[in-house]
This record gives C-alpha cells, sequence and structure tokens, in this order.
C-alpha cells in the first residue's frame, strides 16, 4: 500500500472534491502565485501564463478525484501547470511562423559593465529559444531531473541533457555580450 503524503490543506482537498466552490477560491489563493510564477517561467508571456495558469486549475479541479494523496497537492498541481504551460508552447508553435531572432535580442541599456543584475539575467532566460527556455526552467527553477523533464517534453533523457546544455551556453552568452558574468 502506497504512503499518503499529509496535506496541511486537506480538509479544503476535500471539500473541492464535492465541488464546494467556497474551498476551490481557498485552495487558488494558495497556491496561484507560485503556479503563475512556474507558467510564467515556460510560456514567457504574462497574460498568456495567467490563461494557462486558469486552465490548469479548471483541470486540476475537475479530476480532483484523480488525486490520490501520493505527493503533495502542490506537487500535483505543478505537474498540472507544467503540462498544460508545455501544451500551450506546443499549440502556439504551430500557430506561429518562425519570426527573426533580432525580435528576441536584449535592448541595449546604460549600466556598469559587470555588474550583476538579476533582472537582466531573467530577461537573459526569457530571450532563450522556447525549448532552452524551458528544460533550462524545469531542471534549474522547477527542479526536475533529467529523466522527468524526458518524459515530460516526451523526448530522450539524452536530448533533454544537450538541450540544457545548450540552453547554458546560450545564456552564458547572452550575458557575457551585456558583460554579465557569473561563475560556474
Amino acid at each position: 500500500m502506497e504512503k499518503q503524503y499529509q496535506n496541511i490543506h486537506q480538509k479544503l482537498i476535500d471539500l473541492c472534491r464535492e465541488g464546494n466552490q467556497k474551498a476551490q477560491f481557498q485552495l487558488y489563493k494558495l497556491y496561484y502565485r507560485s503556479m503563475y510564477s512556474v507558467s510564467l517561467r515556460i510560456v514567457n508571456d504574462d497574460a498568456e501564463a495567467e490563461d494557462v495558469m486558469q486552465e490548469a486549475f479548471l483541470k486540476a479541479f475537475k479530476k480532483m478525484d484523480t488525486y490520490k494523496g501520493e505527493v503533495s497537492f502542490g506537487a500535483w498541481l505543478k505537474k498540472i501547470v507544467v503540462n498544460s504551460s508545455l501544451d500551450h508552447l506546443k499549440k502556439k508553435r504551430a500557430q506561429l511562423v518562425e519570426m527573426d531572432e533580432s525580435v528576441n535580442a536584449l535592448p541595449e541599456e546604460n549600466e556598469a559593465p559587470g555588474e550583476v543584475d538579476v533582472a537582466q539575467i531573467q530577461k537573459a532566460i526569457r530571450s532563450l529559444p522556447d525549448g532552452y527556455r524551458t528544460v533550462l526552467s524545469l531542471y534549474l527553477i522547477e527542479g526536475y531531473d533529467h529523466d522527468e523533464i524526458s518524459q515530460i517534453l516526451g523526448v530522450s533523457n539524452s536530448a533533454s541533457r544537450t538541450q540544457y546544455s545548450r540552453a547554458k551556453n546560450k545564456l552564458r552568452e547572452l550575458l557575457k555580450e551585456k558583460k554579465i558574468f557569473l561563475y560556474n
């Protein structure tokens, strides 16, 4: 028998399973910020991340009976948000024509060379191609390992590792152009 995860919000989860809208709203308020951040790191657009997150919550509330308590509710919800975000990217790619890379170029700003600015690093990450940004975010920020990433994205483990390596190199290159040097 699998071990059940003890959720601190188990009463809310149980009420949500019964369709209680007030409980759903309370659970939404508890998780929306972190789930929005997860989606934003993948889809790279504020409005789209908001839409994806909303849809993910709706999916979660509809599929609440599939939550077995083997992991935390937050981890279960995060997986839904990640998958919804990736599905959104796939749909978006199917609709868009390849855009000129100059659109993603970082704007020049007046700043001291070598100064580490978190906002610039975030901007550089957002300017990475979708595949690079997705693998980098899933690995570094969301904490997935390459086996999990390969399952989520439907690619081989080595493809995940290669994308991650290329993403790190591209990010270093972008930061070097901006004269921001990171250690490691």
